[in-house]
């Protein structure tokens, strides 16, 4: 794997990076705006009013939005299915049990009857595109229609209807299966490098490791900053992880590299928020299972409840003032 670690000519000013998780194709310098303003309501909650033109003008510190969104386009794929791998459609399946189990207890738990029956007809499609008749006798295109419905059935609940850009299963499924894509560590390029080892130099490259780095990741982002900070070589004083899926068992924890899961080398705090309706977060007590540095940082967990209807959004949580407090503390500091 190569290391982009590029340089600065910014001598000892911060460097603050965000990496966003799953969705489609993204306007770096919008989505910059956006998760900046975000950032900065979040600051002035926290108290820090003082710092707020710092996080939306970029004095307080050299701010990029890593956007990799554009590797993940295949070139000529006309549907969900096409060049879908076994291993990718197994985490994708995998992906829709945890987030049907997840909504499944939260409508219960409310009470949510019409709810309850949305994803039980979801639950009951998901275990049709697994059964053994569906894998071995109609095949993946099979397995894929049905993951199709079952995303499909998902986009019908409340919060998710409201809030979705995708207007049926069909378009949300390709997004889902980003996880599996970038764990599935293939797709090489011309020069056979995989779509996971270019996601990283993407995000890590321009960065200037004699400079310290604030780093805020979200959803499948957590997963790439996590892979990307076990190569950097700078010193890292603050990682916050935003809806995280690192706890998501055999789904993502087992594949991570390196192994056994363990904080970055360079991380000297790491924060990790998660909100009780976000459907990403089934196992939100990471510390459990990660390994402490040599540092001896390991993350610590805490709740940052945003109350909206698709709560799993970086810009909801960068809005908490508990996730951006830490964030002007350590600007201020430094």
């Amino acid at each position: 794997m190569r290391l982009i670690i590029g340089g600065g000519t910014l001598a000892g000013k911060p460097q603050l990076l965000f990496i966003h998780g799953i969705g489609s194709a993204r306007a770096s310098d919008m989505e910059l705006r956006e998760w900046s303003a975000s950032l900065a309501s979040g600051v002035r909650a926290a108290g820090h009013a003082d710092l707020v033109s710092g996080i939306t003008q970029a004095w307080a510190a050299e701010t990029r939005f890593a956007n990799y969104s554009d590797l993940f386009y295949r070139a000529g794929a006309q549907g969900a299915a096409d060049g879908i791998s076994d291993e990718e459609l197994s985490l994708l399946l995998a992906l829709l049990d945890e987030m049907t189990q997840e909504l499944g207890r939260q409508a219960e738990s409310a009470g949510d009857r019409r709810s309850v029956e949305i994803i039980g007809s979801a639950r009951a499609e998901l275990r049709a595109a697994v059964e053994p008749e569906t894998v071995q006798g109609q095949g993946p295109l099979e397995a894929v229609r049905r993951a199709g419905n079952v995303a499909t059935f998902l986009l019908q609940l409340p919060g998710l209807r409201q809030a979705s850009q995708w207007a049926s299963g069909v378009q949300f499924l390709p997004v889902l299966s980003q996880v599996g894509r970038y764990l599935a560590r293939k797709e090489p390029d011309d020069a056979g490098l995989g779509l996971d080892v270019r996601i990283r130099e993407r995000v890590l490259s321009g960065l200037d490791p004699s400079r310290p780095l604030i780093v805020i990741s979200h959803s499948l982002g957590t997963v790439v900053a996590y892979e990307a900070l076990h190569m950097y070589t700078g010193r890292v004083p603050l990682w916050i992880t935003l809806g995280s899926p690192l706890a998501m068992g055999a789904l993502v924890l087992q594949r991570l590299a390196p192994r056994p899961p363990r904080t970055p080398a360079g991380v000297e705090r790491w924060l990790n928020f998660w909100d009780r309706d976000d459907i990403v977060v089934a196992r939100p007590r990471l510390e459990r299972w990660m390994e402490a540095n040599a540092l001896g940082v390991e993350p610590v967990t805490a709740r940052a409840d945003t109350h909206g209807l698709w709560t799993h959004t970086a810009t909801k949580y960068l809005a908490h003032k508990d996730v951006a407090g830490p964030v002007a503390e350590t600007l201020k500091n430094l």
